[in-house]
């Protein structure tokens, strides 16, 4: 067919836009269409960043809004200017001796990225790292609890050095997917390879370090890849829900190399970043959003950046089905009349007596410093529903059971979480307590009814 008209690529923009809200992004309107040859149509971006982002959200939408526009059975294949259609690293059938294929998300770039007190000093010696790898900040340790932007600012990173240096040779994963390749290549007996992979990378990235812990030969193998790196100047950046001292059954070794470098922490947003990111999040899908919409959304979804994207996902999406603007009723009704924040809490006393029943253990016990399992499992489900069931804080939380830091209670939060998703009958049990709160909750409604 040739050259694909204006019209006809408007009407595929618009079917996406209006079929797929929440994958559209403003910069959709910077494609542009090339060529349609043999029932395939070449999507031309700006740069790499979009081109991942678009095969990792968009083939679907943008097939079925070319194949709606064209009236024929038509494939997409995205590329940016120079030509370019997969990201660094490699296809999926790369040689053991590569790099693992990276897998970037287009938003996730600086400019994206909203810088607040809570996490600037993190944001600034991202910049540095990527601005002067292995130089600047080597290692790079950041913390901070689920949903705040740690797992943004690695890939940020790797947007502004790919950018400025297309080469290097970047290595960034999950630590799961790290102890995952460690124990098939000791199975089928490819330990050089594995070796090779992650030694000879420019930067190494690892995200969530944490489940390192209680993993003996994969500590000592990442210990040795850890010091090989180093030595050789390639940068280290790596993530967690805590800082070093705090990732249980870590070796001292590795905690001590961990501080090498930088230790920084990304902190829950406050009102003033969390009302920047609403603006940013829905000025990226090209919305405007009224100014007294963006602070009622701000202030009422509070714990992290991840829920406060979920909230506008589902804002953005009643409003599409309904074909109207987001304004503040609409947001009041789709995220409560008035807020999470005026629902009646459970109180973290209710929560505790409830927990001291279930495993017949003293409150004493419970804000005290024993560490013995059958009091310590007790304490994080504590902790854990406090979290959940309350607007208090990590300090806060940590305050009531004897003075612990808050990234005691950040540990305690993941561990519960990961146990809940694993054992079938541990979530059971805790179905049962929070099925309690849950008439607690609801006594306390009432009561407030009829105050």
């Amino acid at each position: 067919m040739g050259q694909l008209s204006e019209t006809v690529w408007a009407g595929i923009l618009a079917h996406v836009r209006a079929h797929h809200g929440a994958i559209a992004r403003g910069w959709f309107g910077q494609l542009r269409p090339g060529d349609l040859s043999g029932g395939e149509l070449r999507v031309v971006a700006a740069d790499l960043a979009q081109v991942f982002y678009l095969n990792e959200h968009c083939v679907r939408p943008f097939v079925e809004a070319a194949q709606a526009a064209t009236g024929h059975l038509v494939s997409v294949r995205f590329e940016s200017i120079d030509g370019a259609s997969s990201p660094a690293g490699g296809p999926e059938s790369a040689a053991e001796t590569e790099a693992p294929p990276l897998r970037l998300s287009g938003d996730y770039t600086f400019d994206s990225f909203v810088v607040g007190p809570c996490n600037s000093m993190a944001q600034a010696s991202c910049v540095a790292v990527a601005q002067s790898p292995g130089t600047a900040y080597n290692p790079l340790f950041i913390h901070g609890g689920v949903g705040l932007g740690k797992t943004h600012l690695l890939q940020a990173i790797c947007h502004r050095v790919l950018d400025h240096s297309p080469a290097t040779r970047i290595v960034y994963l999950s630590c799961e997917a790290f102890v995952n390749h460690f124990i098939a290549a000791v199975e089928n007996g490819v330990l050089g390879s594995f070796r090779y992979r992650y030694r000879h990378a420019d930067i190494l990235m690892i995200d969530d370090v944490q489940f390192l812990a209680n993993r003996e030969r994969t500590q000592e193998e990442f210990f040795h890849t850890f010091n090989t790196l180093y030595h050789l100047h390639k940068q280290i950046v790596l993530s967690a829900d805590c800082p070093p001292s705090e990732i249980p059954e870590l070796e001292d070794r590795l905690v001590s190399r961990f501080k090498w470098g930088l230790v920084t922490r990304i902190d829950a947003p406050c009102l003033e970043t969390r009302l920047a990111i609403v603006h940013k999040k829905m000025h990226m899908r090209g919305i405007q959003i009224p100014d007294d919409a963006a602070e009622f959304i701000a202030s009422v979804v509070i714990s992290n950046t991840r829920e406060l994207e979920g909230a506008l996902t589902r804002l953005h999406s009643v409003a599409r089905l309904e074909e109207r603007a987001i304004d503040l009723p609409l947001s009041r009704r789709v995220l409560g009349e008035e807020g999470p924040a005026a629902r009646p809490w459970i109180r973290i006393q209710d929560i505790m007596g409830v927990v001291t029943e279930t495993f017949d253990v003293k409150l004493s016990e419970l804000q005290g410093r024993r560490r013995s399992r059958s009091i310590a499992l007790p304490r994080q489900i504590c902790m854990y529903l406090a979290r959940q069931h309350t607007h208090h804080s990590l300090e806060e939380i940590g305050g009531f059971f004897g003075g612990r830091d808050h990234t005691t209670v950040m540990h305690a939060n993941k561990l519960i979480a990961r146990r809940r998703e694993q054992d079938s009958a541990f979530r059971s049990q805790l179905a049962s307590i929070e099925e309690q709160l849950s008439r607690l909750r609801i006594r306390a409604t009432g009561s407030a009814g009829r105050n």
